[in-house]
Formats: C-alpha cells, structure tokens, sequence
C-alpha cells in the first residue's frame, strides 16, 4: 500500500527574507546619500543650518507711554532672565564672559537654560556711530546672544535704558525674576538659580545687595546727583548697580506705568530703589551677590569698591575726578 503523500506548509525561505532585508538596507541608504547631498548642496548655495531659531532679538523702545505687552506676543516661560548690560566699548568685556561663565553657542545657551531655568543675553542700546553699528552687528551674526534696545547707549542715560531692559525682557519672557547685571562681573549661573528658585512668603522682591550712603552734591564727584535737594543728606536703602532682580509682579507694576512718569536720578542704581520705595516691595540682601573672590558660596563676584558712597566720597573720589 503506497504511503501518504507528506504535506509542506508554505513558508518564507531564509533566502527571501535575505534578499528583502538586503533590498530595505539598500533602499535607505540610498535615501541618505540623496538627503546628504541636498544638504551639501544647499550648503555650497549658502543655506547654512543654525541651531535653532535666531536667539538675539531687537525691540523698539517706546517713547511715549507703558502698558503691557501685545495680547497676541507669545512670552517664553522662564524662572529668570539675566540681561547683561553691556556697551559698545565692552567687547573685551563680552569675550572673557563667553570664555568663563557665558556659554558662547547656542547649544551652550540653551543646556544652560534647560539645567538652571535661566535665560542669558547681552543688553545694548544704539549709536550713530556706524563702525561701531557694524562691528555690533558682525558680533550679533557671529554669537546670536543679544538683546537691542532702541535707545541711545550713553552712560549718563543708564537709568532710561535699565527702564527700557524690563519693559523688553517682560515683553519677551515670563518669568519669575528679572535680574540686571553688569558685564564686569563672574557669577555661578547655578548659585543664582537656587537663590531665584526659593520660596518667598512676598511675591514682590527686590533683591540685592542692599547699600545706603552720602548724596554726592560736589559737580566734580564721579557720582554727583544734580537733584540731591530732593533726597537729602543721606541715600536711601538700594541695591548696587553691578546685580540686583526684581520679581515679576514688580516689574509688571513698571510696565503699566508710563515712560514719563518715573522720576530719573542721575545713578541707575539709586534711580531703581527710588522706585522700589515707592513700591510695597520686600529688600531681600544678600551679600553673596557681592563677593569680592570666588568662594564656595559666593554667586556672583567683582570688584566691589572700598567705599562706593559709603565712607568718605569726597576724600575718595576727589583723587580719582582729578
């Protein structure tokens, strides 16, 4: 009796399932060879691939009045944005920050926002001279870390242009702090952010190392104030000028109020507290935001003068204005 016919179950073959795989490899490499050409190519045509979107940004100082920022602005949520007032004689400045504490890329910024909550960008204001316009602008397309002000960068228009920082950085960022500092300084990004990071029972701080001193009435002084009849013999208690922060209910307090309506003093850092007395605001000091060397607490280090109105101004700077 002839036996029964043995049944096969159909299956792929280990050849086919080769040769597929073989054919899908193909296939994708192909398909990066083409990609990486198109990419070489749109490179030799003058398409260069940044890091993201473009991080410096220009606003337009408004001369007329406040008020909050358009409805429509979509504002990047920070925990705190550092604006580093510089000017236009300051590139030094900016070069040795970009080789110690200031990341100088993009992908720099941006791990050190995604690891602090911090924002980081050089403020400046403009000139008419145009050599110095156009060395800005070749250092903007090189670093792409800045915040332009349209306003005059002068010296003695501090106070106008640290007005015109706030109303800019609020405008552009929701944050829980705003913190002015100068480029003259060596600060611990890290340290900073737990300070902002803290829990504080008052949502309206003023932060800072805190100071108070003699009105400087002699014209020769470096820090002469035309309008000392109005403050008196002594200044009140404020911050230094090289780094302090204002919470962001104070600063939403000074966008709602117009330009004009705020009283400027000669000193930025004493044009700032006269605003913060006449706001219900809390003086936090702290004095780690004034080190004069690097500790393992300190957070941000520079030359803190010996007397800074708070000795004897006119022993100490009538050397220095001669």
């Amino acid at each position: 009796m002839p036996s029964s016919p043995k049944l096969f179950h159909a299956r792929p073959s280990s050849y086919i399932r080769r040769s597929t795989a073989l054919i899908l490899c193909l296939l994708i490499g192909l398909s990066g060879l083409a990609f990486g050409l198109l990419a070489i190519s749109r490179h030799g045509l003058g398409y260069d691939c940044k890091v993201g979107k473009p991080l410096s940004v220009s606003v337009r100082w408004d001369k007329t009045g406040g008020g909050s920022p358009d409805e429509g602005l979509k504002r990047h949520k920070v925990m705190g944005f550092v604006g580093i007032q510089t000017g236009f004689g300051s590139a030094g400045r900016r070069a040795a920050l970009r080789r110690t504490w200031f990341p100088s890329s993009h992908e720099g910024l941006h791990r050190l926002e995604r690891s602090t909550g911090l924002v980081f960008r050089f403020v400046i204001g403009q000139t008419s001279d145009p050599s110095k316009m156009s060395e800005l602008k070749k250092e903007v397309a090189k670093f792409d870390d800045f915040l332009l002000l349209d306003i005059e960068e002068e010296y003695s228009k501090l106070p106008y242009k640290t007005l015109a920082f706030f109303k800019a950085a609020y405008a552009l960022y929701d944050s829980d702090f705003y913190v002015k500092a100068d480029d003259d300084i060596y600060l611990r990004p890290d340290r900073l952010s737990l300070l902002l990071a803290k829990d504080r029972s008052h949502s309206q701080t003023y932060l800072g190392c805190m100071k108070k001193g003699p009105v400087f009435t002699d014209p020769k002084l470096k820090w002469y104030e035309p309008l000392s009849h109005m403050l008196g013999k002594e200044y009140f208690l404020h911050a230094y000028g090289p780094i302090y922060a204002l919470s962001a209910d104070v600063v939403s307090s000074l966008v709602a109020l117009k330009n004009n309506s705020f009283r400027m003093f000669s000193n930025e850092d004493v044009t700032i507290g006269s605003w913060m007395l006449a706001m219900n605001v809390t003086h936090e000091d702290n004095r780690k935001l004034c080190a004069a060397e690097c500790t393992q607490s300190s957070i941000a280090v520079w030359d803190i003068p010996k007397c800074s109105g708070l000795c004897n101004p006119v022993e100490e700077d009538a050397g220095a204005s001669q």
